[in-house]
């Protein structure tokens, strides 16, 4: 009995407190399993706090993102109704500007779609054949009109424009409309302009010379031998013009005259 009651207090455990500034200290005696399954509740206690904090921890920071979220969706709904907008007012443009087609004409200004394509593509260049006009052969003075699609004319020849001298005729037709040459002769310069856009300069004989601006597109070059009616290009809207319209000019001897002295519409 002695011999078991020794083992069993060495198997305890003695706490001394000694409070500041007190004489006595207060002992404090656990069984040694007691204290044991204390350190392990305690280290249970902590493991499962460390799990607590890691599982919530993507909650915690989930709701943190909700107001921000909220805002999210909330400047996309504007910007959703901005777009409806945006979209219900082009709709609206569109239907006018057909409307403005049937009204003048809709082989004069092209479809919308048309005129507002950024595509690189060049479109093919289609004229009849054979042509609905004759043509003589070889180099003639300027005598025929430029263009076979329907056109008009809405402004002519003018020296005291506010906007400069206007030495030739502007020719509303559509985007992608035959241009031919007036008359035979040679293509004295083809290219790009400030003014004119994409241009041909034809030079004729007996010092005529004719020129051909604002197209989209030129199918000669420079030095080109040219027979009267020849496809020149395509009318477009280069250059310094605010619609689709062919820009012709007749010049003798250097000095600009009015074409329809020399070339009538047909039709």
């Amino acid at each position: 009995m002695t011999g078991a009651s020794r083992t069993r207090e060495t198997r305890r455990v003695t706490i001394l407190v000694q409070p500041d500034g007190a004489l006595q200290a207060h002992t404090i005696r656990l069984p040694l399993w007691g204290l044991r399954l204390a350190l392990g509740a305690v280290t249970a206690a902590v493991g499962l706090l460390v799990f607590v904090a890691l599982s919530y921890a993507p909650l915690v920071r989930a709701a943190a993102r909700v107001p921000l979220l909220e805002r999210k969706v909330a400047r996309l709904e504007q910007d959703n109704a901005r777009i409806r907008e945006l979209a219900a007012a082009l709709d609206s443009v569109e239907r006018r500007y057909e409307q403005v087609r049937g009204m003048i004409g809709g082989d004069v200004m092209p479809k919308l779609t048309r005129a507002s394509s950024t595509l690189p593509l060049a479109p093919p260049v289609r004229a009849n054949t054979p042509f609905s006009r004759r043509f003589p052969s070889g180099a003639s003075v300027p005598a025929f009109w430029p263009l076979d699609d329907p056109s008009y004319m809405t402004r002519g020849r003018s020296a005291d424009d506010p906007d400069g001298p206007h030495e030739g005729v502007d020719i509303a037709v559509a985007t992608g409309s035959i241009v031919r040459a007036a008359g035979g002769g040679t293509v004295l310069d083809a290219g790009q302009d400030p003014e004119f856009g994409l241009f041909v300069l034809i030079q004729h004989p007996d010092e005529y010379q004719t020129l051909y601006g604002h197209l989209s597109r030129i199918v000669t070059r420079k030095g080109a031998a040219i027979e009267p009616g020849e496809v020149l290009g395509l009318a477009g809207n280069t250059g310094r013009s605010s619609a689709p319209h062919l820009h012709f000019e007749i010049r003798l001897k250097g000095a600009a005259i009015d074409p329809l002295t020399l070339v009538k519409q047909e039709g």
